[in-house]
């Protein structure tokens, strides 16, 4: 037999004649060690780490084998090697049930078949168990893994079908840049905080729970009115290792009081109402139950990935271009323009990019619309070159999913050589929060397509978490403030300190800015005079039809 498979079994027994009666029955299959007294028994148990069976008798000197099977229950050694106990006494073997034993051979001892057959029985079905309790568990948190989670849910199910029982889902938002920041470890212990609180509640709750993904937690519990008393419970498992500002929860919950969707179904309804909600702290506000409203939605997503395809080719999609003007001057001058996608559905009519390009980003379709504004936006260019005469610069949005394709660049070069552009006259935005997911692989990207004379403009800056450092390393031409920031600006205010600010950052960096969602004359005002670069909003235009665009010019 290999050794890395080999099996010890300790036979104690204060009687010679006993043990080799074990032994020549035993050794052409196991290993063979041997105690006289319970004593001896233990100290071999607790000296070897490789003991797979103990066949202990029960009367001996010094220490007899019920004192043993207890001593092993106290230490915990009895979950990790099973027991069969010898004994002749057939009232023994209730005692020694509930003290742990797993099987009892009788004395006289049965045919030596019978005996090898309950030796290897007892050995196969430990390991078995104890294979399986390796799988039930994750190795993290140790709540359930995914597949026995949805079995044992399953089962309760069938077992109490009048029982009504709430699929909720709970996530820590931005998970992955609290692992960035200050580490694998770290992440490691907020999850467990996490597993810790949640155990905390299934004990006002009922119910189970497993980590299904990430920082993604199910729990399948009884129906709860008020689901407050899960992310209290967490959060007070969290404050020891984060500042109440830095706790991130939401919450989301499906309760099927008829039981007739299946039940990943309900936990995928969970899912839907966790990730719709916003917010990014803790509290009540971060609890969404999935309810009629949702599931229209669901119903009106599903219809609009269905129609995808056919929307690409029939060229549903339409971009339009928002220009952007150069205020520096006396004047403001027409500089670029923005690609901007809506959707002309034939049945639902016109729907706005913020119905669906967030739910293309989820599914990865994003990059296939992506690569047809970006086709068009390059034709529209060549068009304009040939119409008017002159060159409108265009920016197209990019998305971290984009960047993550291996062929962006390449796919960028072949349509900007196809429609005879300069890569300058070809603008990319690039999103704030993009930089910060995967700065590394970002920036190389970045600084390829820099290299090959695209301009790069960072867009909806200050939305995101980038820390001012970063900005000296990621490699920009031009700072898109988020219209956040210009919605609230009044003279001397805070958010017009803010934007000084900004403002003074790109003057350090020596790229200009540009400021969108400008509306109104007082903030274009505001905004020249603080020596802001260029300005892109509804003040001079909402995006418009190629064909419009000629006004402008």
């Amino acid at each position: 037999m290999d050794d890395l498979f080999e099996r010890t079994i300790l036979i104690v027994d204060d009687e010679a004649v006993n043990r080799e009666i074990l032994a020549t029955i035993i050794q052409p299959e196991y290993k063979v060690i041997f105690a006289e007294n319970g004593k001896e028994a233990l100290d071999k148990i607790h000296s070897n780490g490789s003991i797979s069976l103990v066949l202990l008798d029960l009367l001996m000197p010094v220490m007899g084998g019920k004192e043993v099977l207890k001593t092993m229950n106290e230490e915990g050694i009895i979950t990790e090697i099973p027991v069969i106990v010898l004994t002749s006494e057939k009232s023994s073997e209730i005692e020694s049930l509930k003290l742990g034993a797993a099987d009892f051979l009788t004395k006289p001892y049965d045919l030596p078949e019978v005996i090898l057959a309950r030796v290897r029985h007892s050995i196969q079905l430990f390991e078995n168990s104890k294979i399986l309790h390796a799988t039930e568990f994750d190795k993290l948190t140790q709540l359930y893994t995914p597949d026995f989670f949805f079995e044992y849910a399953s089962q309760f199910e069938k077992r109490f079908p009048n029982k009504v029982m709430d699929a909720v889902v709970v996530n820590f938002t931005r998970f992955h840049l609290l692992n960035q920041l200050k580490g694998r470890s770290f992440g490691d212990e907020i999850l467990n905080a996490m597993a810790d609180g949640i155990r905390k509640a299934l004990l006002k709750t009922g119910g189970i729970a497993c980590r299904h993904e990430a920082d993604f937690f199910y729990l399948y519990i009884h129906h709860q009115d008020n689901y407050g008393i899960i992310l209290e419970k967490i959060t007070d498992s969290l404050s020891s290792l984060l500042k109440p500002s830095e706790i991130r929860l939401r919450l989301g919950a499906f309760s099927d009081s008829k039981q007739n969707i299946p039940m990943i179904q309900r936990f995928d309804h969970a899912v839907q109402a966790c990730n719709s909600l916003r917010s990014k702290t803790s509290g009540s506000c971060n609890i969404c139950v999935y309810d009629e409203k949702m599931a229209e939605k669901e119903v009106f997503d599903a219809k609009l990935i269905e129609n995808f395809e056919a929307a690409i080719e029939q060229k549903q999609f339409k971009v339009n271009y928002q220009p952007k003007f150069n205020i520096k001057g006396d004047k403001p001058v027409l500089c670029s323009a923005e690609a901007l996608v809506s959707w002309e559905h034939p049945e639902l009519g016109r729907v706005r990019p913020d119905l669906f390009i967030p739910l293309f980003e989820e599914n990865g379709l994003v990059t296939k619309l992506d690569r047809y504004v970006w086709e068009e936006a390059a034709r529209q260019i060549s068009l304009w070159k040939k119409e008017l005469g002159i060159t409108i610069p265009v920016s197209v949005n990019v998305s971290r999913v984009d960047i993550a394709a291996p062929d962006m660049t390449d796919f960028i070069t072949k349509i900007v050589k196809e429609n005879g552009l300069k890569p300058s006259e070809y603008m990319l935005e690039i999103t704030e929060s993009a930089y910060t997911s995967d700065s590394k692989h970002i920036i190389e990207v970045v600084e390829n397509l820099r290299a090959l004379g695209h301009k790069v403009e960072m867009d909806d800056f200050g939305s995101g978490y980038s820390s001012l450092n970063m900005l000296t390393s990621m490699p920009i031409d031009v700072l898109k403030m988020d219209k956040a920031f210009i919605r609230n600006i009044k003279p001397g205010n805070k958010e017009m300190k803010l934007v000084e600010l900004v403002l003074d950052i790109a003057k350090n960096l020596e790229v200009p800015v540009v400021a969108e969602g400008v509306e109104t004359e007082e903030e274009y005002k505001m905004l020249k005079d603080t020596g802001c670069d260029i300005i892109q909003g509804y003040y001079f235009s909402k995006p418009i039809p190629p064909s419009d665009f000629s006004k402008f010019v």
